[in-house]
């Protein structure tokens, strides 16, 4: 089959869009990626490894700090090159599921990490590897979404997926809490002397990604692949991604919003990174109280993403990112000025509405624009949007904190980056960034 034909075929499947099981199956799959940044990266893991596995914590959290940056700085420079040679190459769940099953595989290992000082480096190798496969898979899941629903429902399917997300995370964490670490409600007589409640958490995320990721394989429509090999695949997507770059004028709207999307998910990323020492620190918050709230901020932000997808469809991607920067940058702006514990809830809730709605709209958007023929590249580019910069939030809420000597204007450091961020958004012409709304 030629690569016209494919194109041809990709263009009646995005106009006419998929069954609603196949596009449920699609959204499902965000709910068991998010198992994995919950349970390995965030809560579980992370502490396993620091205070059980490193030689001791302030090493344990120099060692996770430069796995997690590698990891990040792997996915930044091969994004765009994988995305190119998945345009080349065709066979969208190939690609998918390698990346799927690069995530699923070392986090079952994860099982055998007994908490010793023997297992850092299977440690390490495990949790790199994983979430390089982790967040290759998206460049391909997410390139699948202009392919599977209708322009007119875009909006709306992405923001369902990204709500199923939030409450997969946490219903994975809760699971996890209950079944395994809680010692009073465990479900399984588990040795606590060799951490099995909390190795076990590794396995259910494995499983987890594994069961609900499988869906979308059985039921998503398989593209033709390519009649080119593997090796001439790759020259020819980095030729493409090299013409690119050098008619990149071409893209000037693509481009921009890709900067402005940099600014922003950076405020985001230092949000979800330092809400929480702002929190205990401002407002003399307990651990479990800095728990509540952020499973509190991310069960608003799903259902954020979820009510407000609809949105996306009515009025266009550009019209929700910027409604929903207004909608961190107000609230969070008085979160900065408040000094009780209530007004903070009330407000960092409010923010978190938002949250979902601009990263499920701004995927949106990049569906909308981008070419056909180079789609996976474009979201190739779309997710070094979100990695290149990933340093640039927190070094300069850092340095606002440490030059003022407080944590409020710290936090001020965020609101400026979604400024930043809204400021070129408005600049991108509607009728290039939501050509069917438009119409």
């Amino acid at each position: 089959m030629t690569s016209t034909e494919m194109t041809s075929i990709e263009k009646v499947q995005s106009k006419n869009g998929q069954p609603f099981i196949t596009l449920f199956a699609w959204a499902l799959y965000d709910w068991a990626n998010s198992a994995f940044p919950a349970i390995i990266q965030t809560f579980i893991f992370a502490a396993y490894f620091v205070k059980s596995i490193a030689v001791n914590e302030t090493v344990g959290s120099a060692q996770w700090g430069t796995i997690t940056g590698l990891s990040a700085f792997v996915v930044a420079v091969l994004s765009p090159i994988f995305g190119a040679i998945a345009d080349q190459s065709g066979g969208r769940k190939i690609w998918l599921g390698i990346f799927t099953l690069l995530c699923i595989i070392p986090t079952g290992l994860m099982w055998y990490l007994m908490p010793s000082h023997d297992y850092v480096w299977p440690a390490l190798w495990s949790v790199g590897i994983a979430a390089i496969g982790a967040e290759g898979a998206y460049i391909f899941y997410n390139s699948m979404l202009p392919e599977l629903a209708p322009p007119s429902q875009l909006g709306r399917w992405s923001g369902w997926g990204w709500g199923m997300g939030y409450a997969g995370g946490m219903a994975a964490l809760l699971i996890s809490l209950f079944a395994f670490v809680d010692v009073g409600s465990a479900w399984f007589p588990l040795d606590t002397t060799t951490a099995e409640p909390i190795r076990a958490t590794f396995l259910l995320t494995a499983v987890w990604y594994a069961v609900f990721s499988l869906p979308l394989f059985i039921f998503a429509p398989r593209s033709p692949p390519s009649q080119k090999s593997i090796g001439k695949a790759a020259v020819d997507g980095v030729r493409q991604l090299w013409t690119f770059l050098r008619e990149i004028r071409c893209y000037a709207s693509i481009v921009r919003f890709l900067i402005a999307k940099m600014f922003y998910v950076d405020g985001l990323a230092t949000l979800f990174a330092f809400g929480g020492i702002y929190a205990a620190t401002i407002f003399g918050m307990s651990q479990q109280e800095v728990l509540e709230f952020g499973i509190a901020m991310n069960l608003t932000a799903g259902l954020g993403a979820a009510s407000l997808a609809f949105l996306d469809d009515w009025i266009g991607s550009k019209k929700v990112i910027l409604l929903s920067l207004v909608g961190l940058i107000i609230p969070g702006s008085l979160a900065i000025l408040v000094t009780e514990k209530w007004e903070f809830w009330t407000l960092g809730l409010l923010m978190c509405l938002f949250v979902g709605p601009v990263q499920s709209s701004s995927r949106a958007l990049m569906s909308r624009v981008a070419p056909v023929h180079m789609r996976r590249q474009m979201f190739g580019f779309y997710m070094l949007s979100g990695k290149a910069t990933a340093f640039f939030g927190p070094l300069l809420y850092g340095w606002i904190t440490y030059a003022s000597g407080s944590l409020r204007w710290g936090m001020s450091s965020i609101i400026f980056l979604f400024i930043l961020g809204g400021l070129i958004i408005l600049t991108l012409p509607s009728k290039d960034v939501d050509p069917e709304i438009s119409q």
